[in-house]
């Protein structure tokens, strides 16, 4: 095992591995920007480093200085964490160069599952079934009308290299989709450096369900069973929950043997998720693959007992997996909701300073935060300010339970998103498990949400 491991994240993410390192006897190292001097996160590691000023393309981005904190510290290895740097193949392969272990798959394979379009290569060649469209990247307009009128409207147009919404839209006819394209081009062009864009059957109505893999150096890979995000504002999740309410057991198991699948023809290794849709008849169809830890893990340890930092550790340092598939439980029903910095009726940042911060107690509450009374939610970075994550003898039970400890939350100084999060928590639709992908914008009170 590895005696002293980098963190390359901030906030909860941080705060989360160094538990799980100290647990296990692993020092850690943190780095932080000037806005995070006195972040939970640097004093609760061992050592800690500054790396660079606020904004992130001058510190958590700075790959330079981070490697050079990583050698002159000592560490044996990095956690990127998610977001940030966890799927960046240069990092990843740099981080090969210099003798530190990255803990995640290997670079040729963050770079592959990177780009939507070889990703979707890669499960056609191994099998996985993939959502009707091109797998390659349209020259102009003109060629993605054709196409579009192929495979039949709506279609989803979107960005190769795109993630959280991003270069991504809807589109039911030529003249929607000829203004929509320069567009979404230009915004995956700026957030991404890739402006290359693709096309997509629009499955109607569906759910998207994802699937927790863990695959070891010997050969072994297993599912951690599925997570239901299909409450979603703009294509980014707002709730997430295993099991979902939707799959049935032999759907369950035909999708966790497509995700083994998956994982096995790349090659992959340590913790990683193969998101789906899923249709009105049970058809699932491959969306894309995350190459690091989610933010919605913990639901998954909730219902496993699993700590899937520390097999990310083991497997990084080159234990086998100590289960097989038919040893992974399946305990009960967890649900975790983002809590944001963010205004409840526009949902724009609410940047500031957090005065009162109150949260729920309960034995059957995990509240992963890296905030308290006197925090300062700063501009620069994600204004998530915590995972709540509830569980529960089954669905019912965790819906009250989230509802409650919603309710016995209390922050002031900044705005939070907590009343749409009871919305959704109380609405009958939601709470009948019938929610598709297409919840919010039908069912919420709030044009602002859609």
């Amino acid at each position: 095992m590895f005696k002293k491991v980098l963190i390359a994240n901030r906030g909860e993410i941080a705060l989360r591995i160094i538990r799980t390192c100290q647990r296990l006897g692993i020092k850690t190292v943190a780095v932080y920007s000037e806005a995070d001097a006195e972040a939970p996160h640097v004093r609760m590691a061992d050592q800690a480093y500054v790396i660079g000023k606020p904004r992130v393309n001058e510190s958590y981005l700075n790959v330079e200085k981070i490697l050079e904190v990583a050698i002159s510290s000592g560490v044996d290895a990095i956690h990127p964490g998610y977001g940030l740097l966890s799927e960046n193949e240069p990092f990843a392969r740099s981080c090969e160069e210099v003798g530190i272990t990255f803990i995640g798959p290997k670079p040729e394979v963050i770079g592959k599952m990177g780009s939507k379009i070889a990703a979707r290569h890669a499960m056609e060649e191994a099998g996985v079934p993939v959502v009707p469209g091109v797998t390659r990247p349209l020259a102009d307009e003109g060629e993605a009308v054709l196409v579009a009128n192929e495979i039949g409207y709506p279609v989803m147009l979107k960005a190769s290299a795109g993630g959280g919404g991003i270069g991504m839209q809807v589109v039911h006819n030529d003249e929607e989709l000829q203004k929509a394209f320069a567009g979404n081009q230009k915004r995956a062009q700026d957030f991404f450096g890739d402006g290359a864009m693709f096309i997509e059957k629009f499955v109607v109505n569906p759910r998207h369900i994802e699937i927790q893999i863990l695959a070891d150096h010997k050969g072994n890979t297993v599912y951690l069973w599925e997570r239901d995000c299909s409450v979603q504002r703009r294509h980014q999740k707002v709730v997430e929950e295993a099991p979902s309410p939707f799959i049935d057991e032999q759907t369950r198991k035909i999708m966790g043997e497509a995700a083994v699948k998956a994982a096995k023809s790349i090659g992959y290794t340590n913790a990683g998720t193969i998101e789906f849709l899923v249709d009105e008849n049970h058809a699932f169809y491959f969306l894309e693959m995350n190459t690091r830890l989610q933010v919605e893990h913990p639901v998954t340890e909730e219902i496993t007992g699993l700590d899937l930092v520390e097999q990310q550790l083991r497997v990084a340092a080159g234990e086998a997996l100590s289960f097989t598939q038919d040893e992974v439980k399946r305990e009960g029903h967890a649900i975790e909701v983002r809590i944001y910095a963010e205004d409840p009726l526009t949902f724009f940042p609410s940047p500031g300073k957090i005065t009162v911060y109150e949260t729920p107690v309960f034995p059957y509450v995990r509240n992963e935060t890296a905030v308290h009374a006197g925090s300062v939610v700063t501009p620069f970075y994600d204004p998530m300010i915590a995972k709540l994550v509830i569980s529960g003898v089954d669905r019912n039970e965790a819906i009250e339970r989230l509802i409650e400890s919603l309710e016995s939350y209390h922050v002031e100084g900044i705005k939070t998103n907590i009343p749409m999060l009871i919305e959704v928590a109380k609405h009958p639709v939601f709470q009948s498990g019938e929610h598709t992908t297409n919840f919010v914008q039908e069912h919420l009170r709030s044009k602002a949400t859609k």
